[in-house]
Order: C-alpha cells, then sequence, then structure tokens
C-alpha cells in the first residue's frame, strides 16, 4: 500500500537553529540537535518505510521565511515524483500572501497552504489569515496548520480549537482546513468540528501511532474514519519511527487505506 505523508519538511540552517528548536526536540528525546536532512536523506527515509510521496512544507513566520517557497521549489525538482509542495506566505503582509499563492500553489506541485499559529502566536481566525483563506478557495487548494499543544516553548492557545478554528469554518464553508499534529488536549472539540463540518480533516502528524491518545484513535474509527492523514513532521521523526504500532490501532482494510493514502489522495487532489 502506497504511503503520503503529508506533514513533512526539508529543514534550512536558519530554522534547525531557531531558539524555540531545542523545545521541540526535547519533545523527541534528542539531545544533539536537528541533522539539516537533504532531499537524498529524506527520500532514503521515505523508502525505508514505504513512503511514496512526502507534502513538503515551507515555514513563514513574522521574522521572514525559515523554509521559502522557493527552496521548497527546489527540493521538487531532486524528485518530482515523490515531492509536493506546501506553500507558507507572510501574515503581516496580506496582499503579499495573495500574489505568493496565486504565483506558487497551482495544485500540481504545490497542492496546499500551510501558516503554524504558534510561530505567528495568532490564532487563525485572526483578521490577518483571511485573505489566505480567500485565496485557498480561489485556487481550490487546502489550508493546513497546527491544532493542539505546542512542543516548543510557545503559548498553546493559537492552537485550540473551539472557537478559533470553528469560526473559519464557519465562515469559509467551501475550505478544506487540514489541522496537523493531532488536536491533544482537546480532541473532544476536533471530533466534534468534524461531525459539524464536512471540510475539516486532521493528521497525525508529529507522534508516533503507538502512542496517539486513545480517544483519537477511537475517533480515527469513527466519525474520523475518512477525515484522518498520515503525516510525520520530517525530520523531526522518522517516517519509520511513526509509523510503529500501526497494526495495534487495529483498523479495518478500508480504514487503513484512507488513512495512510486515500483520504490525502482526495483532500489534495493528488
Amino acid at each position: 500500500m502506497a504511503i503520503i505523508d503529508v506533514w513533512a519538511q526539508i529543514t534550512t540552517e536558519r530554522m534547525a537553529t531557531q531558539p524555540w528548536m531545542k523545545t521541540l526536540l526535547r519533545w523527541t528525546g534528542r539531545d544533539d540537535g536537528l541533522e539539516v536532512p537533504t532531499p537524498e536523506t529524506t527520500l532514503a527515509a521515505m523508502d525505508d518505510a514505504g513512503v511514496a510521496l512526502a507534502l513538503l512544507s515551507a515555514w513563514g513566520g513574522p521574522n521572514g521565511m525559515l523554509i521559502s517557497n522557493e527552496e521548497v521549489s527546489a527540493h521538487i525538482d531532486t524528485a518530482p515524483d515523490r515531492f509536493r509542495g506546501l506553500a507558507s506566505v507572510n501574515l503581516s503582509d496580506p496582499m503579499g500572501a495573495v500574489r505568493d499563492i496565486r504565483t506558487w500553489v497551482d495544485g500540481k506541485r504545490f497542492v496546499g497552504v500551510r501558516v503554524v499559529p504558534w510561530l505567528w502566536d495568532l490564532p487563525p481566525n485572526d483578521r490577518r489569515y483571511y485573505p489566505v483563506y480567500t485565496a485557498c478557495v480561489d485556487a481550490g487548494v487546502p489550508f493546513c496548520t497546527q491544532i493542539g499543544h505546542t512542543g516548543p516553548l510557545m503559548r498553546s492557545e493559537t492552537g485550540r480549537l473551539i472557537p478559533y478554528l470553528e469560526d473559519v469554518l464557519l465562515d469559509f464553508p467551501d475550505l478544506k482546513v487540514v489541522g496537523g499534529h493531532v488536536g491533544f488536549p482537546w480532541v473532544h472539540e476536533l471530533t466534534s468540528l468534524a461531525i459539524k463540518f464536512p471540510n475539516f480533516y486532521a493528521d497525525t502528524s508529529a507522534y508516533a501511532l503507538h502512542r496517539l491518545p486513545a480517544d483519537f484513535v477511537a475517533f480515527m474509527k469513527g466519525p474520523g474514519r475518512e477525515r484522518v492523514m498520515f503525516g510525520t513532521n520530517w525530520p523531526m521523526l522518522s517516517p519509520t519511527q511513526c509509523l510503529k504500532g500501526l497494526d495495534t490501532l487495529d483498523l479495518t482494510e478500508a480504514q487503513k487505506d484512507a488513512f495512510l493514502q486515500g483520504t490525502a489522495r482526495k483532500v489534495f487532489g493528488l
């Protein structure tokens, strides 16, 4: 079964040396810092786990692009049959953000947009996001974000689903929204939004499957059986690490297929 990783990045030195990175790595038990991957090492890690396709994310924050759209595009060029891109934008420049989406996001190479709220300390219902959502709807691509607590020592409130993400889903019923990183400790809010909004999805990035919260696993088998996608957060975690415990989830073959690749193909138009 082909596996799609919906949250990966080929980090840069400037991202790896951010002051919050040390606290993020502490969650993974790594005290030796982050080794900056290359397209070659990324592909090798994918091959080890049977991952056929990875969505590589750009990272934009208030202090500039930590991984630029240009850099993601260059990585895609190295293996166009194995990589797709998720663009990022500068929220403080709304029209520039819209222009970047129109420039980069074609639904083929770049198949979505990602903004990480804790990096901006802005919840997703802040007015500065709204031109981005409009541009995503216009381009026909998902908006990807982070939900739940943060690994770095940054505020987690921006990752709370209700009311912040609920406001977005109410205001943009045509926008597909993908919440990454499981949403703990607000998994019941995630379940509520998935039942309420057919355009809301989640991914398991930043978690090894054997460490998923029990209520999230119940969500995967119930209302989330066609709403959850596999992700890693590479290089913080490898695909092999993240797939540990897959068989213990006791998913049906249909649920497993949807989780590992089917839902991602539908949501991102792959």
